[in-house]
């Protein structure tokens, strides 16, 4: 039989190979173009040479999968219990019960009254291997001694239950702002309740440092790294001072942080979280062990326009999760943003991670990122910079002052600015929200409409929960309501100027800016004036090549005028706009215009 030559027939390609092509595309422009920069400031660069004699990164072991851990937040507990059942059923081996008040609290979350626990772990053998997760905030932390009861009532061993507990009072004070008592006070309560737990054989771990906050707030990848960090040393001097020795102690703190669409850099995230800690292992004289570390999809990038776009961004964030090496992965389900997530959404966000075990194998290499030239580097300057920050929160006496003073909240909202901004200019895509929207999307059903959030006090400013989309989701409101009101969108005439292959590009483009915002977008050609009363527009945006313009786009703009348009735009870029503004064309839409601003400004017009 003939040996198959397959890729050994095609010539070697070198870096210089791939260099030529990009200077091809890029028409002359320097390879740095592709470069880009993360809200830290990292420089990413487009292509880097294989890090070699990087070592595995420990974590979870090589074929060992992570837990799926579902979340049951449905506030009706008989519901919450067939929920368990069926995830338990059909490929769930992790749950995570979030109760009101809690961190992970969106608007809807478990009761945590006796009676409500005990109906929703109703037939759930706890000693099956299942991987449970309590996130609960000062308002349900009670539902540890609960379940801790549940359990001793069911006649098991705590020893034989897998139950990772969830005290964070300091990640509650960041969402919060406030706790019932000064963390001074706080953190020797906590510590004995967890010395008092293990003591009883639970092997927990019970102390979690929790980065979402610093993700929903907008965020950037180190300040998350290092708010975990800071809480997780917080936790550790705690628990010392309590009398546990300190190779005990770190055993009974984990981790748990958001996983976005941004693949890299949420595979450098989770990566460097385990260097960060071990790193804090070392200073404190101990060889450093895995952490572990838990992964949920990150709420700030979820959509309530288009949501099945989450579906694809919640794969994303999974993928990257797993890849870093997370123990447990929670994938928010697609209607999260919309209220409680029914049967049907629950179980998408289930098979997510079904299909990335069973059928990827995601999971059967360990650290798979290692020797990545990117990821290595991404990992490198994250943990730089995240220990800088970190040095930042010690100076200032750690996280409980640091929050107290402000100095993480202002860090936190510069970088939720230029985050903001980038979005208000399509510069941070959210495909269907900010770009290719479907203004004729069909309605998604979701059990129950979520409730405003809990409001605990106003000692220190909370920590706002943010999602990216919210801003074009208003406009889109706005559009329903004339919907309702009208029987029909606002409506934005596009004036095509020429031929197809002069006006289809800005034409696609215009389209989706304007309907972005939930304003219709009519097109038409021939004459402009005819097509504009014909169409019910108030606006009008010109659409064509600058050659085209040139020539047609002055008298364009008066028969529009002339016909009643409130306002007309230019799609492009004009090296002299004064010629434009003169002829009446007031506002010009191109990349990286203030799409937002734009948008809220037709809506005056309309």
């Amino acid at each position: 039989m003939a040996e198959l030559a397959l890729a050994r027939d095609f010539p070697t390609a070198g870096e210089a190979d791939w260099k030529a092509l990009v200077a091809e595309a890029l028409k002359g422009a320097p390879l740095s173009a592709l470069t880009s920069r993360s809200y830290d400031g990292i420089d990413i660069a487009p292509l880097y040479a294989r890090a070699r004699g990087s070592a595995v990164i420990p974590g979870r072991a090589a074929g060992a999968p992570w837990a799926v851990a579902q979340r049951i937040d449905l506030p009706d507990a008989a519901a919450a219990n067939a929920q368990i059942l069926d995830d338990l059923n059909n490929g769930a081996n992790g749950l995570v019960l979030v109760f009101a008040g809690a961190v992970g609290d969106y608007g809807y979350a478990l009761p945590h009254g006796e009676a409500d626990i005990a109906r929703a772990l109703d037939g759930v053998h706890l000693d099956w291997g299942i991987d449970v997760a309590l996130d609960f905030g000062p308002p349900s932390r009670e539902a540890a001694r609960i379940v801790v009861e549940r359990v001793k009532e069911t006649g098991l061993a705590p020893g034989d239950v897998k139950l990772r507990f969830g005290f964070d009072p300091l990640g509650a004070l960041a969402v919060h702002g406030a706790l019932p008592k000064p963390w001074s006070d706080i953190a020797p309560v906590v510590a004995g309740m967890i010395g008092d737990l293990a003591g009883q054989g639970f092997k927990g771990p019970f102390a979690v440092a929790d980065a979402r906050p610093v993700h929903a707030a907008g965020g950037s990848e180190a300040q998350e790294l290092a708010f975990a960090l800071a809480n997780a040393l917080a936790y550790l001097r705690a628990l010392e001072a309590s009398g546990i020795a300190l190779d005990a102690a770190r055993r009974l703190i984990f981790f748990r942080l958001a996983a976005d669409q941004d693949q890299f850099l949420t595979v450098a995230k989770f990566r460097s979280m385990r260097k960060l800690w071990a790193r804090v292992e070392e200073a404190s004289g101990l060889a450093p062990e895995p952490a572990y570390v838990a992964a949920e999809t990150a709420w700030r990038m979820m959509t309530r326009r288009d949501p099945h776009g989450n579906i694809v961004r919640g794969t994303i964030a999974a993928l990257a999760a797993a890849v870093g090496g997370a123990d447990a992965i929670t994938v928010l389900p697609f209607s999260a943003a919309l209220g409680v997530p029914d049967a049907f959404a629950r179980r998408i966000a289930r098979n997510t991670q079904t299909i990335l075990i069973e059928e990827a194998n995601i999971h059967r290499v360990a650290d798979p990122a290692a020797g990545s030239g990117a990821i290595e580097a991404l990992t490198d300057a994250l943990c730089e910079m995240a220990w800088l920050i970190f040095q930042d929160i010690e100076r200032d006496g750690g996280s409980a002052k640091a929050l107290e003073s402000g100095s993480i909240q202002q860090a936190i909202a510069k970088v939720r600015e230029a985050r903001e901004a980038n979005v208000a200019r399509r510069k941070e895509s959210i495909i269907g929200s900010s770009d290719f929207p479907d203004l004729a999307e069909a309605a998604i059903a979701v059990s129950a409409q979520a409730a405003a959030p809990q409001k605990f006090g106003d000692k220190i400013e909370p920590l706002p929960r943010l999602r990216l989309a919210e801003p074009f989701e208003r406009l889109r409101d706005k559009s329903d309501a004339h919907l309702a009101e009208h029987g029909a969108r606002p409506k934005v005439f596009l004036a095509c100027l020429g031929r197809p292959s002069d006006f289809n590009a800005r034409a696609s483009f215009a389209k989706s800016l304007f309907e972005a915002g939930g304003i219709e977008a009519v097109e038409g050609s021939g004459d402009v004036a005819k097509g504009f009363k014909a169409s019910g527009a108030k606006l009008a945006c010109l659409c064509s090549s600058d050659k085209i313009y040139a020539a047609e786009a002055e008298d364009a703009a008066k028969a529009l005028l002339d016909a009643g348009a409130n306002r007309v735009y230019l799609a492009g870029k004009p090296g002299n706009p004064a010629e434009f503004e003169q002829a009446g064309i007031s506002t010009f839409i191109h990349q990286g215009c203030d799409t937002l601003d734009i948008l809220e400004a037709a809506y005056d017009q309309i």
